[in-house]
């Protein structure tokens, strides 16, 4: 379970874009959840919206923070 880390910044970002992006599957394009996703894009410097560059934007981030940790100790 090396990769759910709830005192990790990272992680809470990776998991709000991927939650964001998933809900945006099952929910309408319209409402307060399409301005989310488009707020969450933007801060993320993608100019696109889709759930699909959501949902890989979350799973990149906690990726990423686990990969740096890794490196950081020196595991490999």
């Amino acid at each position: 379970m090396r990769y759910i880390r709830p005192t990790s910044l990272t992680w809470w970002a990776g998991l709000l874009a991927f939650a964001t992006g998933a809900a945006s599957l099952a929910l309408p394009a319209t409402g307060p959840l399409a301005d989310l996703a488009r707020l969450i894009t933007l801060l993320s410097g993608s100019g696109d919206a889709s759930p699909a560059a959501l949902i890989a934007l979350g799973l990149g981030l906690i990726g990423l923070r686990d990969r740096i940790e890794r490196g950081f100790r020196g595991d490999d």
